[in-house]
């Protein structure tokens, strides 16, 4: 059986999510590992532990497991995590060699962990797969004062020059690594993205309500981290341009509220008066989210970028029409006027006009709900494991049953 070594340094695939820095690629990360392993591959997730007592192995499946790795402070931010890269990578080292194990290929997620993966490729004699999720060039470029760590960029470009090939989820991204980075196109495949169409599914939206303890009113739903890259604060301020429906709840689930953009989100929905109507719920565990996407009228995606977009989709898998910001990893996943709505600008009003009309329609809402289930039928995560097999088949290792 092929061994595959994930290497995935801040995104831990059981971290709570929509906490600081867990989001759409810690789901990414478990759910096409475990995909991989129902192909026929060994998957192992090498991370850094996030908690005490942790175990160092932790089995998912038969065929997938995440190890833990020591590398600094279990509690420290993302933004510090490269002094700690060294670390890492001789924990990783450490256990390869105390465990006799071999691996056939590696494929690293995110800038931190491509360094990591070109220096253990180059070690182990291995192709090296890259997906890097996001990408500081188009994420500085994506809203104003975004900014990133100093190394990102260099180390992206170091990266694409010594890696095999590299997965981008859309064909926009590929265009960006060229054009930005200087990427060479017969390094890139394109292979979207995937969704548990078992976990996310359509269901009464009462049960749903009643689960949850929500009232009557028309609610919409934002779910993902409180970064400001992410929207939060255009959807806020959209709530009071609602002109013709007035009894509008919004909730939030993601963040925590030792968070400082937890605490100044929540300051600022008292400032705009909509303390009544806005519910933070923090980070909830993925097996809950089904029942959210269920009760919500509306799905809102209002991010500034998206590599991909994994809410909208879980959104849609769940038969919940989408409002999301026009852009390329949302555009690739939605249809507009089908799925829902995509927004050309970050401005309230027009979020506003896009979600009056789906809120005060519930035979346009139950109609785009049922499209965007189909259109996320097509993405399940076992079509993107094969996608991915395919670009290790490139390379000569193909999984074996």
């Amino acid at each position: 059986m092929k061994r595959i070594a994930f290497i995935s340094v801040h995104g831990c695939p059981m971290a709570l999510l929509g906490a600081r820095s867990a989001g759409g690629m810690n789901v990414y990360v478990r759910a096409l590992a475990q995909a991989l392993g129902r192909m026929g591959f060994a998957m192992d997730i090498f991370t850094r532990c996030h908690g005490s007592g942790e175990p160092l192995i932790n089995p998912l499946d038969e065929h997938t497991r995440v190890i833990h790795i020591e590398a600094g402070p279990q509690d420290a931010p993302k933004e510090d995590l490269f002094g700690y890269i060294p670390a890492f990578l001789h924990g990783v080292q450490a256990f390869v060699q105390g465990s006799g194990l071999r691996y056939d290929l590696l494929h690293s997620h995110y800038w931190l962990s491509g360094w990591v993966g070109q220096t253990l490729a180059q070690e182990w004699r291995a192709p090296h797969v890259t997906t890097f999720h996001t990408l500081a060039e188009i994420k500085t470029r994506a809203r104003v004062g975004e900014a990133e760590a100093t190394p990102r960029s260099a180390t992206e470009r170091q990266v694409i020059a010594t890696s095999d090939r590299v997965i981008v989820s859309t064909a926009h991204e590929g265009v960006a690594l060229q054009q930005l980075y200087g990427a060479p196109a017969g390094k890139m495949r394109v292979v979207p993205g995937g969704v548990d169409l078992d976990l996310f599914h359509p269901g009464s939206q009462r049960a749903a309500r009643d689960q949850l303890g929500l009232n009557r009113h028309h609610t919409i739903l934002y779910v993902g981290r409180l970064d400001p890259i992410k929207g939060l604060e255009v959807l806020m301020h959209t709530l009071p341009q609602l002109e013709t429906c007035k009894d509008v709840q919004l909730l939030v689930v993601g963040g925590s509220q030792e968070d400082a953009e937890y605490q100044r989100l929540k300051q600022l929905s008292s400032q705009l008066g909509l303390a009544e109507r806005i519910e933070f719920l923090g980070s909830q565990q993925h097996e809950s989210l089904p029942s959210y996407y269920q009760a919500a009228d509306v799905c809102v995606v209002p991010s500034y970028y998206e590599s991909f977009g994994l809410v909208a989709l879980e959104a849609m898998a769940c038969g919940t029409p989408v409002v999301a910001s026009r852009v390329p990893g949302l555009q690739t996943i939605m249809r507009d006027n089908r799925s829902g709505y995509l927004v050309p600008w970050h401005c309230p009003d027009a979020f506003a006009d896009r979600l009056e009309v789906l809120l005060s329609n519930d035979a346009l809402r139950h109609s785009m709900g049922q499209q965007a289930r189909k259109m996320a039928e097509a993405m399940g995560w076992d079509i993107t494991a094969q996608g991915v097999a395919q670009v290790y088949a490139e390379m000569g290792v193909e999984a074996q049953e």
